[in-house]
C-alpha cells in the first residue's frame, strides 16, 4: 500500500514537472518571436551590434547652391563625416539661380523653416535636426545619429532599361509602428559645374571650376514630405514599386542613384538607405 502511494505520488509529480516544462518552453519560444517588439535594443552610436537588428543610418539633407560661396562649408563637413562612417545617406537639394535647382523645395522649406527665409547654407540631420554651426567641427552631431541596432530596415532593387526606371523599396519592421511615411528620391552624381567658395576649405579656391556635385536631388518619387505607410507591424515586410521614365532633368542616366527613408509622426527620419541604379540590396541585418 505504502509503495503504491509513493509510486502514485511520483507519477503525479512527474506529470506536474513535465507540464511546467512544456509551459516554460512555450513561453520561451513565444517570447523569442516577440523579444524585438517588446525590448528595444541600445541604438546609441557605440552600442555593439546585436543579432537580428538592422544597421541605422543618418540622413543628411544639404540645402545648397552652386552660387552659394558658404555652402562649401557644409560640403566639407559631409566629406569629413564620410571619412568617419559608411552610415551617412546624403541628399543635395539645390535652390536658387542654379542649373540643378529643385523646383519642389517649397514644402521642405515650410517644414524646416516655416517662419524664416531659406538663407543658404542650411543643413538638416534626419530631416529635422539642425546641424550645429560650424558643421565641420561638429561632425559628431551626424555620427551620433548612426548605430548598429534599429528595428526598421530598408533595401532597394532597381533596373534602368529602355529609358524606364523600375524600383522596389522593401521595408521590414521588427516592432509595431504607426504614423510612418516613406520618402523616395532620385539623385544624380558626377555633375561637373563651377562652385563658388568663400571659405578656406578646398584650398580657398574661388570658384572651384571643376567641382563635382554629387547626391543632387532630381526627382521625388513620393510626396516630398512622404507617402503614408500602412501595415507597419512587427514581423511584416512591405514593398513599394515605382515605375517612371528617366526624368528629363537627368544629364547622364548611368549616374542615377536612389535614396529611401522612413519618417515618424515628428517628420524625423528613423532610418535611410542609398542605392546605385541596377543594384539589388539585401536588408542590412546583423548576423
Amino acid at each position: 500500500m505504502y509503495t503504491r502511494l509513493i509510486n502514485s505520488s511520483y507519477r503525479i509529480m512527474k506529470k506536474v514537472f513535465l507540464f511546467v516544462c512544456v509551459i516554460g518552453l512555450g513561453i520561451l519560444f513565444s517570447c523569442s518571436d516577440t523579444i524585438v517588439n517588446e525590448n528595444k535594443p541600445d541604438q546609441s552610436v557605440n552600442a555593439p551590434a546585436i543579432s537580428g537588428y538592422f544597421k541605422k543610418r543618418v540622413l543628411i539633407e544639404d540645402y545648397t547652391g552652386t552660387w552659394c560661396g558658404n555652402c562649401t562649408r557644409v560640403a566639407y563637413a559631409i566629406d569629413q563625416v564620410n571619412e568617419q562612417t559608411d552610415k551617412a545617406v546624403v541628399v543635395a537639394i539645390h535652390n536658387g539661380n542654379d542649373p540643378y535647382s529643385f523646383d519642389g523645395i517649397a514644402p521642405l522649406k515650410n517644414l524646416i523653416l516655416p517662419n524664416s527665409p531659406l538663407a543658404l547654407p542650411v543643413s538638416r540631420l534626419n530631416r529635422m535636426n539642425v546641424w550645429t554651426f560650424p558643421e565641420p567641427t561638429n561632425t559628431q552631431d551626424a555620427l551620433n545619429l548612426t548605430g548598429n541596432n534599429t528595428t526598421l530596415g530598408l533595401a532597394m532593387n532597381s533596373s534602368i532599361s529602355n529609358g524606364t526606371i523600375d524600383l522596389d523599396v522593401n521595408m521590414k519592421f521588427l516592432e509595431d509602428f504607426s504614423d510612418l511615411k516613406l520618402v523616395v528620391y532620385l539623385l544624380e552624381d558626377k555633375l561637373i559645374y563651377p562652385q563658388r567658395n568663400y571659405t578656406d576649405y578646398y584650398n580657398a579656391v574661388n570658384p572651384i571650376n571643376d567641382y563635382e556635385h554629387n547626391h543632387v536631388l532630381r526627382n521625388a518619387l513620393t510626396n516630398i514630405l512622404g507617402d503614408d505607410l500602412n501595415g507597419t507591424t512587427h514581423g511584416t515586410t512591405i514593398t513599394k514599386h515605382f515605375t517612371l521614365p528617366i526624368p528629363t532633368s537627368v544629364t547622364n542616366p548611368s549616374n542615377i542613384s536612389f535614396v529611401a527613408f522612413i519618417t515618424g509622426s515628428d517628420n524625423k527620419s528613423l532610418n535611410a538607405r542609398a542605392s546605385k541604379a541596377n543594384e539589388n540590396q539585401a536588408f542590412e541585418i546583423n548576423p
